[in-house]
């Protein structure tokens, strides 16, 4: 069954052990993002896992193979599950966090590669000069570039994880931010699916934020989300 893994979009350590005692059982699972991160370093990382949860650093490494190695293994030492690095950081770049993240056995963190961020449409690549292709066509391009040279899985939006889930080895993992229940506002995400939609395509995990954190009741918008996933199966 896919997970759900709750984006910790606030600003301070103590607002996000807030919103995770807030929501309590109904979620296991968080992001870590680059604001919170950059804010409170591996402090807050520490203190959500001391909460019992899993973590989910999303960081999107992007840098020479030696320092991407390096940073995978710090993550690895903090306990965290998943991981995430860029795809166009090339081979070299993406197997060393592979290799770095098996010294730490079956438990140690799955390297997840971005392919392309769901804030981006047709116009956005050609602005970076991907020429000729969709975003649906760069992201599988990406996608199959990444796991044959040894991430877990990847970043990708829900509009594209139905092809990939058929088009990849088993086992990958596809996890998924642009998710927002019927009716919510798809704020600054451009490809999105509801969390059936994207179930039903192969999600193995999704990333829900605002939904979830400016809910009147989180509580309940986290069970509602979690209900709508588990109809599925």
């Amino acid at each position: 069954m896919a997970e759900l893994i709750v984006a910790l979009d606030v600003q301070t350590r103590e607002e996000a052990v807030e919103k995770v005692k807030a929501i309590g059982d109904p979620v296991g699972f968080y992001k870590i993002g680059l604001e919170l991160f950059t804010a409170e370093g591996p402090d807050v990382v520490k203190a959500v896992r001391d909460l019992g949860k899993r973590v989910f650093l999303d960081l999107k490494f992007h840098d020479i193979p030696r320092t991407v190695e390096r940073a995978v293994r710090s993550g690895g030492k903090l306990g965290v599950d998943l991981m995430t690095i860029h795809s166009v950081g090339g081979r070299a770049m993406i197997k060393a966090a592979a290799e770095a993240a098996t010294e730490f056995g079956p438990a140690g963190p799955k390297i997840l590669a971005v392919t392309v961020l769901t804030s981006l449409d047709q116009g956005d690549l050609a602005d970076i000069g991907v020429v000729g292709r969709t975003p649906a066509d760069q992201v599988a391009a990406m996608a199959r570039f990444a796991t044959e040279n040894g991430a877990h899985g990847l970043v990708c939006s829900p509009k594209e994880v139905g092809v990939l889930s058929s088009a990849l080895k088993p086992g990958t993992l596809f996890v998924t931010p642009g998710v927002r229940p019927a009716g919510a506002a798809v704020g600054d995400q451009k490809r999105v699916a509801t969390p059936a939609d994207a179930v039903r395509d192969g999600a193995t995990h999704l990333v829900v934020g605002r939904p979830v954190l400016a809910a009147p009741d989180p509580v309940a918008a986290a069970r509602a989300i979690l209900s709508e996933m588990s109809a599925v199966g």
